[in-house]
């Protein structure tokens, strides 16, 4: 397609792109999955379309829902964005050159180069975020090997950084201890605002926009709800599902390995119990042997012993509960997914979990070297 006929048809399907994408409904809050079935509950009653969240604010067509779809668990996955491609010959909203795109406004004049500039939110469902380095930073970028050559367009290529991030799920969100995969929002309010300013290209969002989706969002929670071979996971005395996890208690630090709860209470690692009952079912027919396994599973998480050495941020840190981690200890699953029935570490963890490895870096994904300031 030349350029001159894709930007003619552009004008005429754009209209076309904009209500895909703002029409993904309906919306779904018990979806098929790969094992089962996953299930939203909205605390606040029936899912309110009218709220902020739905609305276009912006200037791109975009809304939170573009990229926070309920039956993709309020993320996006890639086969979702590849069929939303396919429908709408790639002018659904979400694939704007602000950030969906592997650079800042890429060459998207032929279907081909269309295609081509989306390849890692259609592959791997992951947005662009440029990020400058701040004048207070500890480190600094020293070298950059990135395959789109995405510096370039900054003032400086070692000015900035293009970080490819999966849109973090917009519910159970009671149990967040920071906001954005590097904790750089303050508020849900604040993120709220900037990411209509920034995805959608929008003005400043108004104090009673934030909070109503910020009391949307809240209400929201969002899990496994049946398995294909185990059934209901409430069923037989189990407590999975969003029901449970809605009422599931929860604060900072609430079962923290280090020392760091609040109310002073000693770490407990089992921190799973919700398919407790299952691991007596008595029967041989499939149904009971799953529940049976998923039990198993439970208890291996929870007490398993294995190594836990050389993480960056564990092991060897000294914390402000004035505890110090060897550098190697036993340790089990819920060392750092530690809050109850939930599955997500109760207090900010910040840990090297091996993919600043160089060797594991895909061909891809920019490589990004960083050197600590000295003094």
């Amino acid at each position: 397609m030349s350029r001159a006929h894709f930007i003619g048809t552009a004008a005429v399907i754009a209209a076309f792109g904009a209500v895909v994408g703002a029409a993904l409904g309906p919306f779904p809050l018990q979806s098929p999955d790969a094992t089962g079935q996953i299930r939203t509950v909205d605390t606040n009653g029936k899912l309110d379309l009218t709220n902020p969240f739905f609305q276009d604010l912006g200037t791109n067509g975009r809304r939170c829902v573009t990229c926070h779809l309920p039956d993709q668990g309020w993320t996006i996955t890639p086969s979702s964005v590849q069929k939303r491609f396919a429908d709408t010959g790639g002018l659904d909203p979400i694939f704007r050159t602000n950030d969906g795109s592997n650079c800042e406004n890429a060459d998207v004049s032929t279907l081909t180069k269309h295609q081509s500039a989306f390849s890692l939110l259609l592959n791997r469902g992951l947005i662009r975020v440029g990020i400058d380095v701040p004048a207070t930073a500890e480190f600094e970028i020293v070298s950059v090997d990135d395959p789109y050559d995405c510096p370039a367009s900054f003032t400086s290529p070692l000015a900035a950084a293009s970080l490819y991030r999966r849109p973090l799920p917009s519910t159970n969100l009671r149990f967040l201890t920071t906001i954005m995969w590097d904790g750089r929002e303050p508020t849900l309010a604040h993120q709220a605002n900037d990411a209509t300013m920034g995805h959608a290209q929008g003005a400043p969002l108004t104090t009673d926009q934030q909070n109503a989706i910020v009391a949307f969002e809240a209400a929201l929670f969002t899990a496994q709800a049946a398995d294909d071979a185990a059934g209901s996971l409430t069923a037989a005395g189990a407590h999975g599902g969003p029901d449970t996890l809605s009422q599931q208690p929860f604060f900072v630090g609430i079962n923290d390995p280090v020392g760091l709860n609040p109310a002073g209470a000693p770490f407990d690692p089992r921190a799973f119990t919700i398919f407790t009952a299952w691991a007596s079912s008595k029967g041989n027919d499939p149904t009971t042997h799953a529940r049976r396994s998923i039990a198993r599973g439970q208890e291996i998480f929870n007490a398993r012993p294995f190594t836990v050495s050389g993480v960056a941020g564990l092991n060897g840190e000294t914390f402000a509960s004035g505890v110090t981690v060897p550098g190697s200890f036993s340790g089990t699953c819920t060392i750092c997914h530690d809050s109850p029935n939930v599955g997500n570490h109760s207090v900010k963890a910040p840990l090297n979990i091996g993919l600043t490895d160089p060797s594991r870096r895909t061909p891809d994904m920019p490589l990004y070297t960083l050197r600590h300031k000295t003094t």
